[in-house]
C-alpha cells in the first residue's frame, strides 16, 4: 500500500496543501497522547459495564467520577511502546520488541503480574516459558484489543504515513497478538497517523480501513459502527443516547463474555469518533458511556480526536489530572508521563519524525502540561 495519507495527501501536509509545521505536529502529538490518557482515566470506572449499569450509577458520565482519576494498562503499555519506538524508530524489529518485553516486564522479579488483559498475561506466560515471537502470541486472546490500546504512539511517530504506522505497530504486535488483534492495532495506528495531519474524520476513517483486509472482522465492525454513527448524526430525531445505542448495537455481540475483542473495541472507538465528528469531549464521552471495554475504547477515541484537534481541545480540568503513571500495571513504567512520549516522538526541530536515541528516565516530568524533559537518559534495548 502507498505510504501516504488517503486522497493524495503527502506526509506532513494536511488536506488543502499547507505543510504541517513542527509546532503543529508537536501539538497534535501531545493531543494524541494526552487524549489516550484522558480517555483511559475517564473510561476506567465504567470498564466491563453495560450502559444501563452506567446510567443507574452515575446517570451519564460527563467527566471524572473518581476523586483520584488514573490511567490503566492502556496508558502504561502505550508509554512502553512509545519508549521502544523512540529508541529504534523505523528500524524497529521483532527482536527489539521481544527483548524489551523480557527486560522491562517478563524478567523482572516484581511479584505477581498486576493488571493488564488476558493477551498480556498469555504473552508473558509464553515468554517466561522460553517461547519466542511469533509463537509467544499463540494464546487464547491473540484477538484482544491489547495492541490497539498501545497503537497511538506509532501513529504519532509516523505522522501522515498511515502505512508506515501500520507496519511498525504490526512488528510490535507480533510478540503478543495475531490476526484480528494485529488488524485492530493497524487500524488505530493508521488512523492516528492520518489524524496528525488531517482536518476531517473521513480521512482518518479511510486510512484505518486502508491498512486492514476489507473482509476482516475488524473492517466490517469499523464500517458498521461508522455507518450507524453517520445515520444517527444526520437524523435530527435521534438523541445522544440513541446514537450510542445504534453504534453499540452495530458491533457488540450480545452475550459474549469478553469485552476486549479488538474488532468490537476498535469499532466502538471509531464509531464514537465519527458520531462526534472528531470533537474531543464528545468522542471520549460517547465511548465511555457505551460501556464494554470503556477504558480502551475511550483511550482510542481520545487518541484519534486528540491527534485531529490538538492538545488545546482537551478540557484543562481533564488534562490537569494526568500525571506521571503510577506503575500499577507495569512497575518499570512508573514515573513516565505521556507528554514525555509525545515530545520524544514529535520533536520540535523535526516535524517529519524523530530519530532513534536516548529516552528520558521516569520522573523526568512533574507537571502534567509543561516543563522540559530532564533527568537521566536510559536506553530501551
Amino acid at each position: 500500500m502507498p505510504d501516504e495519507v488517503p486522497h493524495g495527501v503527502a506526509r506532513g501536509v494536511p488536506p488543502g496543501g499547507v505543510p504541517a509545521a513542527a509546532g503543529a505536529v508537536r501539538d497534535r502529538a501531545r493531543g494524541a497522547m494526552l487524549g489516550l490518557a484522558v480517555g483511559d482515566a475517564l473510561g476506567a470506572p465504567a470498564e466491563n459495564m453495560k450502559p444501563s449499569q452506567i446510567r443507574r450509577r452515575w446517570g451519564r458520565i460527563e467527566g471524572y467520577v473518581e476523586d483520584e482519576p488514573a490511567g490503566t494498562d492502556d496508558t502504561e503499555y502505550a508509554i512502553f511502546s512509545g519508549l521502544l519506538l523512540a529508541a529504534h524508530g523505523s528500524a524497529l524489529t521483532v527482536a527489539h520488541v521481544e527483548a524489551a518485553w523480557h527486560q522491562w516486564i517478563a524478567d523482572r522479579d516484581e511479584g505477581p503480574f498486576r493488571g493488564a488483559g488476558f493477551s498480556e498475561r498469555g504473552t508473558l506466560e509464553n515468554l517466561r516459558r522460553g517461547l519466542a515471537a511469533p509463537i509467544s502470541a499463540q494464546h487464547r486472546h491473540a484477538w484482544s484489543d491489547g495492541l490497539a490500546m498501545r497503537a497511538a504512539p506509532f501513529g504519532v511517530f509516523a505522522a501522515g504515513r498511515p502505512a508506515e504506522a501500520a507496519r511498525l505497530v504490526a512488528i510490535d504486535g507480533t510478540v503478543s497478538h495475531d490476526g484480528e488483534g494485529i488488524y485492530g492495532g493497524r487500524a488505530v495506528a493508521a488512523g492516528v497517523a492520518t489524524a496528525m495531519v488531517a482536518r476531517s474524520t473521513d480521512a482518518v476513517i479511510a486510512a484505518a480501513l486502508s491498512v486492514v483486509p476489507e473482509d476482516s472482522w475488524t473492517a466490517r465492525s469499523l464500517r458498521r459502527a461508522v455507518a450507524a454513527a453517520q445515520r444517527s448524526r444526520h437524523d435530527p430525531g435521534i438523541t445522544r443516547l440513541g446514537t450510542e445505542r445504534a453504534v453499540r448495537s452495530a458491533v457488540v455481540i450480545g452475550g459474549y463474555p469478553w469485552t476486549d475483542l479488538a474488532p468490537e473495541a476498535v469499532g466502538l472507538a471509531f464509531g464514537a469518533f465519527a458520531a462526534a465528528r472528531g470533537d474531543f469531549s464528545a468522542s471520549v464521552l460517547t465511548a465511555v458511556n457505551m460501556g464494554r471495554d470503556a477504558d480502551t475504547t475511550a483511550a482510542v477515541a481520545g487518541a484519534l480526536a486528540g491527534a485531529l484537534t490538538g492538545a488545546a481541545a482537551i478540557p484543562a480540568t481533564w488534562t490537569a489530572a494526568i500525571g506521571p503513571v503510577r506503575g500499577s500495571c507495569l512497575p518499570s513504567m512508573a514515573g513516565y508521563h505521556v507528554l514525555d512520549i509525545a515530545d520524544l516522538l514529535a520533536p520540535e526541530e523535526a516535524a517529519a519524525g524523530p530519530t532513534a536515541g536516548p529516552v528520558p528516565g521516569p520522573g523526568a516530568r512533574t507537571v502534567a502540561s509543561t516543563g522540559a524533559v530532564a533527568g537521566a537518559a536510559v536506553g530501551v534495548r
